[in-house]
């Protein structure tokens, strides 16, 4: 598993740089993102397998894509990235995946993700900082994408945008398989004029 030990370095040098640009100690890191210190200093260590949902806490706390905590130095002008090539960063029991695909570099990075819904499978997020938006184009199939607790049907061919500092989920809906591309538009970083 030498891709998975090189990712985990990459993951451990990223959070470890990102949070010294903070001037966050281990303990506020974790006070602030609901990560315990045992994993933040496991982590630092490449040691540990975080999950999804922890590496995004980690992102918006520290201000950063959670690409940004994930990918080694940029290679060029121009990425171009096959699905799979990435591995997927959630996955679902009945085969649903979530990939980030890359991220754009900037002071207001947004982040390109492939998501594949199967039907009645869901993912649940937790609200990101203020200020970062979320849109969803479904390029196949349909889902229903819960905001705040309001449900919102997306179909194929329609897009949809939100806040994504409130609760949202994402589902399959219907019979098939539903595709769809979702952008995360990360704020301004602080201190960035622009």
């Amino acid at each position: 598993m030498p891709e998975a030990e090189a990712a985990l370095r990459t993951l451990a040098h990223n959070v470890r740089a990102a949070r010294t640009r903070a001037g966050l100690s281990l303990d506020e890191l974790g006070r602030r993102a609901k990560v315990s210190k045992g994993a933040l200093v496991g982590l630092e260590k490449a040691q540990g397998n975080p999950n999804f949902a922890t590496l995004i806490r980690l992102a918006d706390t520290l201000g950063v894509s959670v690409s940004a905590l994930l990918e080694g130095p940029a290679e060029g002008r121009v990425r171009v990235v096959s699905a799979d090539a990435v591995m997927p960063l959630w996955a679902g029991k009945r085969g649903s995946q979530a990939r980030l695909m890359l991220t754009t570099s900037g002071a207001a990075p947004v982040e390109i993700w492939r998501w594949v819904l199967e039907p009645d499978e869901e993912y649940p997020s937790h609200p990101h900082q203020a200020g970062v938006v979320e849109t969803v184009s479904v390029t196949a199939g349909r889902m229903t994408l819960t905001v705040d607790g309001t449900e919102h049907p997306v179909e194929a061919g329609q897009t949809a945008t939100f806040d994504g500092d409130a609760p949202h989920t994402y589902r399959g809906a219907g019979t098939e398989t539903c595709h769809l591309i979702m952008t995360v538009h990360i704020p301004l970083a602080p201190g960035s004029t622009s």
